[in-house]
């Protein structure tokens, strides 16, 4: 079980000699990149000596597989993406795992958020598909926020209608996502997983979905270990991710509830935390 409270593990302090670690796996929003979606000062230099170890590299995000494939284009190689939260894992451009969602259930989120539209929330759905993200509204503030995290994505009439295998429903909410949208959800968590996932965005998707899942059937795939694994979260889909390695580590800052199951602190990610704590554990 994870230690509580985490623990700081200061990326500064003296070594006692690098860890065996296999496999860093990292969220990207507010874990990995500062919060002008940036890089860490140093990262690909990094990365060039993890895969020089033989150290697999994996972001874990909510983001799409195409946004994290372009993000990471120059070495997208060997890497694996774990995408939508879980929901689709891929390495160099082969599917590993999918678990999409049935239409009828996508059809209930829409409505749910048309209901709420017709109520004056400001609120507005995405459907993800492997190909693409399906958005019904138009307006440029919510596609800004769109484009942020689907590369690949298409405004269509109708978003129940379109001819993809759909893996998750992700619905923004520029107001508060735990407070305002995910509550409307409640119904579908009986049998679905309703996920905030960010101070605004929150997923629906099936129940053995999560990145949690995806990473155990990475390590299992591999043969790399929990004791080998090196994991980075701050927000609460990252909590079955964080419990899938022994080397945990929640970024300073990090929703209360991943700073309780997390076993370590690591700086915030405008410290650029998951470098220095990388560096440090690996004796980089």
């Amino acid at each position: 079980m994870p230690a509580t409270p985490a623990s700081l593990l200061d990326p500064c302090g003296p070594a006692a000699g690098p860890a065996d670690i296999r496999l860093v796996v990292t969220d990207m929003d507010g874990t990995l990149l500062d919060d002008a979606k940036r890089l860490p000062e140093g990262f690909w230099p990094m990365l060039t000596e993890l895969r020089r170890r033989g150290v697999l590299f994996c972001p874990a995000s909510g983001r799409q597989y195409a946004t994290l494939h372009r993000q990471f284009a120059r070495v997208a190689e060997g890497m694996v993406f774990i995408a939508e939260n879980g929901t689709y894992v891929v390495r160099d451009g082969v599917e590993l795992s999918s678990d999409p969602l049935d239409r009828s259930v996508v059809a209930g989120v829409v409505r749910t958020v048309r209901r709420l539209v017709a109520a004056g929330a400001d609120v507005g759905a995405v459907v993800c598909g492997k190909r693409a993200a399906y958005v019904e509204r138009t307006d440029e503030a919510f596609l800004a926020q769109v484009r942020t995290y689907y590369v690949e994505h298409r405004i269509v009439e109708d978003v129940t209608a379109v001819d993809d295998d759909v893996i998750k429903v992700a619905l923004f909410d520029f107001g508060s996502a735990e407070r305002g949208t995910a509550p409307a959800l409640a119904p579908f968590a009986t049998t679905h997983q309703v996920v905030v996932s960010g101070e605004h965005w929150v997923d629906v998707m099936n129940r053995t979905a999560n990145k949690g899942a995806a990473l155990r059937g990475l390590q299992r795939e591999l043969g790399i270990t929990p004791a080998q694994t090196m994991v980075f979260g701050d927000y609460l889909n990252d909590l079955e991710m964080l419990d899938a390695a022994e080397w945990s580590f929640a970024m300073a800052g990090a929703h209360p509830e991943v700073v309780r199951r997390a076993r370590h602190l690591a700086p915030s990610n405008n410290d650029g935390g998951v470098l220095r704590t990388v560096t440090r554990v690996l004796g980089l």
